[in-house]
């Protein structure tokens, strides 16, 4: 670190009072670095290359059988920190109810338990539990004795302070100390790992491998295909990807710089280079945020870097309040998981079918899901219903109406309409649905009176319906 003496005492000591571990507090001093370097955090356009073709998964493992005998070598962790505020939630998001009355976490957990039995291996799963999702979902886990002690199934994600805009020091906040810390990102991953002692037992155990992905997708299940591709490859990092289409068009991508892949965000490209970083046709790959790492690896480059994986810097500019915009400005210095990719020698990435990616960012997604689009498969998968699976329907409902999941339930008291032969349903205004309203093609239903009115059931195929 070439931090000077002094700069970071102040956030030290913070930390080191918050029980932080020392693996957390020399990552978040090395984001701190950056910002005191003047590191923008920003990939110009200039300084990097396409990708434009990759390995794909529907082209692997088609001749030989997965090897169910890596499971017994590898660890399963679900980033679970989340609670989906943004959908009106006040718990951990994977508890929301999204189909058949299951939530995210009892699909998971089944896929886990299932592939156990199948295979006569216990597989090593985690959830990745910040301070505010910890205590909700370890109660709702008692309900699955069969995995375990729940002490087991535990990593507690770290915080980190916010950094005061004009001085750089630690922000305070009186009013509410608890404003004063943030999330670090899911790139804490890396020294949550390390500082809770799991990466080191986890390799004494003969755990080479581990997969990482999001609570909310349920389409990132534990495949043995590509478990058997990593471990045939002999990479230590490798990133699902799937192909952008329009409305990926503002998310992160994949690109080169020399020889290695890196992973650039929206937040990270100038504002001159935007046009260029939402051509799909220019960077043609996204991450789906499913990760698999060699752990051995993992811990050689910790070593290496003497005790933390050198993420690249994203500097968010917030105020110490989220809700009230006239206080303190601060930088929340955070960090993504699938930047690492830069940080190994020789990582790969793998096209796979965008049924691998359905998270659940929206209402609008939530309703997709639990529609008839999704099928619930025999190892507890979500899976896309239609023949050949792609793509899955696009919805887009007024956020006016049904932007909480408390106003998609009250449009949907007469059931979930059907949308397994549709390809996009727009709804405008208060419509409630019913489970009588079949969709197909290409849809939009407005209601431009205020008040809730009902789409009567019936088959609804590519056109515009208006309602009053």
């Amino acid at each position: 670190m070439n931090t000077q003496p002094g700069q970071f005492e102040e956030f030290r000591t913070k930390m080191t009072t918050a029980n932080v571990s020392q693996a957390a507090q020399r990552a978040f001093e090395h984001s701190y670095q950056r910002l005191l370097a003047g590191d923008t955090g920003m990939i110009p356009e200039s300084e990097i290359q396409t990708v434009d073709e990759l390995p794909r998964l529907d082209d692997i493992g088609t001749g030989k059988s997965p090897a169910s005998e890596l499971l017994s070598q590898a660890v399963v962790i679900k980033l679970n920190g989340g609670l989906g505020t943004s959908m009106g939630l006040e718990r951990a998001k994977s508890l929301l109810q999204v189909k058949d009355g299951l939530t995210f976490l009892d699909f998971i957990v089944r896929h886990v338990l299932h592939a156990q039995k199948q295979h006569a291996t216990p597989v090593r799963f985690v959830l990745m539990d910040s301070y505010s999702t910890s205590e909700d979902t370890m109660e709702y886990l008692r309900r699955y004795s069969e995995l375990g002690p729940r002490d087991k199934l535990e990593l507690m994600q770290s915080q980190v302070p916010k950094v005061d805009a004009k001085s750089l020091k630690p922000a305070v906040w009186p009013a509410n100390p608890q404003l004063e810390w943030c999330p670090p990102g899911h790139g804490d991953i890396y020294p949550s790992l390390l500082g809770s002692g799991l990466l080191d037992q986890w390799l004494q155990e003969g755990r080479r491998y581990l997969f990482v992905s999001n609570a909310d997708n349920l389409g990132a299940s534990l495949d043995l295909r590509v478990l058997s591709y990593f471990a045939d490859s002999n990479k230590p990092f490798l990133m699902e990807v799937a192909e952008r289409t329009p409305s990926d068009s503002k998310g992160g991508h994949l690109a080169r710089r020399g020889q290695r892949l890196l992973l650039r965000e929206s937040a990270q490209c100038p504002a001159g280079d935007q046009p260029l970083f939402q051509d799909i046709t220019r960077h043609r790959f996204f991450n789906t945020n499913n990760l698999w790492i060699r752990l051995d690896s993992l811990k050689d480059l910790i070593v290496k870097n003497q005790g933390f994986v050198p993420l690249p810097l994203i500097k968010n500019k917030k105020t110490i309040d989220p809700r009230d915009s006239a206080s303190t400005p601060v930088f929340q210095l955070e960090t993504a998981m699938g930047a690492a990719i830069q940080c190994f020698e020789d990582s790969g990435a793998l096209v796979v079918p965008r049924s691998r990616f359905a998270p659940v960012k929206t209402t609008s997604d939530l309703l997709a899901l639990r529609s008839d689009a999704y099928k619930v498969t025999e190892d507890w998968r979500v899976a896309l219903a239609r023949p050949g699976g792609e793509p899955p329907p696009t919805v887009d409902l007024d956020p006016k109406h049904y932007k909480l999941v408390d106003q998609l339930d009250q449009r949907l008291t007469e059931g979930v309409p059907s949308l397994k032969d549709c390809q996009e349903l727009v709804i405008r205004g208060p419509v409630s649905l019913n489970k009588g309203n079949i969709f197909r093609g290409k849809v939009s239903v407005e209601n431009p009176a205020p008040e809730p009115q009902a789409l009567p059931a019936g088959i609804y195929e590519d056109g515009s319906i208006k309602l009053g």
